[in-house]
C-alpha cells in the first residue's frame, strides 16, 4: 500500500519532456486487484478507502471519489474470486482490464453527473491503458503470497 502511495505521488510530479506529461495510472488498483483474489480480510476494504481518499487529495478531485472506485472493484473481484481461483496470468489480466474498465465507467459516470459535463475521453483511456499495463505488479503480489501461503500448496 506505501509504495503504491509513493509512486502515485512520484507520478504527480508536473514533469514535462517534450510537452508530455506522465501518465497518471491509478496504482493502487493493482494492490486492490491482488488484495481481493489472494486473501479477503477485513482490513482490505479499511486500505482501500484509504488509498483512494488519498489519490482524490493528491490529484484534487471529489473526496470519496477514488475510494468509491477502488471499493468498486475490490467487490468486483471479491464477487468473482470462484472464478479466478487456478485461472491463468492471461486470463487473470483480462479479468483485471474488465474490472478496471468497470470501476473507471462508474468513475466517469459519477464525475459526468456531478459536474454536468463529461470528462475528456482521451484521457480517460489514457488512464485506462496505463493502469492496465500495471497488471504484472498485481500478478506479482499475488505470486509472492501463494509461495508463501501453505494454503496454496
Amino acid at each position: 500500500m506505501v509504495q503504491a502511495l509513493a509512486v502515485t505521488i512520484l507520478f504527480a510530479i508536473p514533469l514535462r519532456l517534450w510537452g508530455l506529461q506522465l501518465p497518471e495510472p491509478v496504482f493502487p488498483m493493482a494492490v486492490v486487484f491482488a488484495w481481493a483474489v489472494i486473501r479477503p480480510s477485513v482490513l482490505a476494504p479499511f486500505a482501500t478507502v484509504l488509498m483512494g481518499l488519498f489519490l482524490d487529495i493528491v490529484w484534487g478531485g471529489a473526496f470519496g471519489l477514488w475510494a468509491l472506485i477502488l471499493l468498486i472493484a475490490y467487490g468486483l473481484v471479491l464477487g468473482g474470486r470462484s472464478m479466478t481461483a487456478g485461472q491463468s496470468r492471461g486470463a487473470l489480466w483480462v479479468w483485471y482490464g474488465v474490472v478496471t474498465a468497470v470501476s473507471m465507467g462508474v468513475g466517469f459516470l459519477v464525475v459526468s453527473v456531478r459536474d454536468h459535463a463529461m470528462p475528456s475521453l482521451i484521457a480517460t483511456g489514457w488512464q485506462y491503458l496505463a493502469t492496465i499495463v500495471l497488471y504484472p505488479f498485481a500478478h506479482r503480489l499475488i505470486d509472492m503470497f501463494e509461495d508463501a501461503d501453505v494454503r496454496f500448496r
